[in-house]
């Protein structure tokens, strides 16, 4: 197969298939071979991320990701995407190995507010306490000229509730837990405009929509990139 991409999944596994869903649904295609070529790895057993950014002791999810990237490379896709956010954590390790770019889902996500919400100026984070403590977004954020708003506890514990005990153990979206994170992010933390840093949340927005906020949903970004960068090959 040539002019493919490949995407590093499985972090978690409805969150990839969610992508790949966004990703075909930006395909500008009216028949079977106008869709684009790519290869899915759902890497499922990796290691939990933000269970190992907060602990140095639990199973480092880096090892199998750089496995993966060096079994794919052989094959000689045209880039890489990693449709977890949390796992951007590692980027650079991924970058050296790569043969090939990995396209940048926070860096893209934070590049599109100024097209969207022009005038945007304080942009709040929802993600996984891996993605906030660490601050996998804070320096795209701040690099853009924004000031950067993160979760206060209450709504980062709702945000954990939602992501690992309603989505990634049940399955199911609780569309109220998931509106209220928003909506206080928007009302009490005085937000412009929040990022759904974490593809579980992408799902959540792709299940439940909020159509009345101001959201970017990072998620979506990656894909209308993915398709965008898959053409020009």
């Amino acid at each position: 197969m040539e002019n493919f991409f490949a995407i590093i999944g499985g972090m978690g596994t409805m969150a990839t298939e969610s992508y790949i869903h966004q990703v075909n649904l930006a395909t500008p295609a009216h028949k079977d071979q106008e869709y684009l070529n790519y290869i899915l790895l759902n890497h499922a057993t990796i290691p939990d991320r933000t269970a190992y950014i907060l602990d140095h002791s639990q199973p480092n999810p880096l090892t199998p990701m750089i496995e993966d990237i060096q079994a794919i490379n052989t094959l000689k896709p045209k880039f890489y995407t990693l449709p977890c956010n949390t796992a951007h954590y590692f980027y650079e390790e991924l970058s050296k190995v790569a043969q090939a770019p990995i396209l940048h889902m926070p860096k893209e996500a934070v590049a599109t507010i100024k097209e969207i919400y022009p005038q945007a100026k304080r942009v709040g984070i929802l993600a996984t306490k891996g993605t906030i403590e660490h601050g996998i977004y804070d320096q795209a954020v701040l690099d853009a000229g924004y000031e950067l708003v993160r979760p206060n506890q209450e709504i980062m514990d709702m945000t954990t509730k939602l992501i690992y005990d309603e989505i990634k153990v049940k399955n199911h979206v609780d569309s109220k837990l998931y509106q209220d994170a928003v909506a206080k992010m928007i009302t009490e933390q005085n937000c412009d405009v929040v990022i759904l840093g974490c593809t579980e949340l992408s799902l959540a927005q792709e299940r439940e929509p909020i159509t009345d906020q101001p959201i970017v949903d990072a998620q979506v970004i990656l894909a209308e990139k993915t398709v965008a960068l898959a053409k020009q090959n």
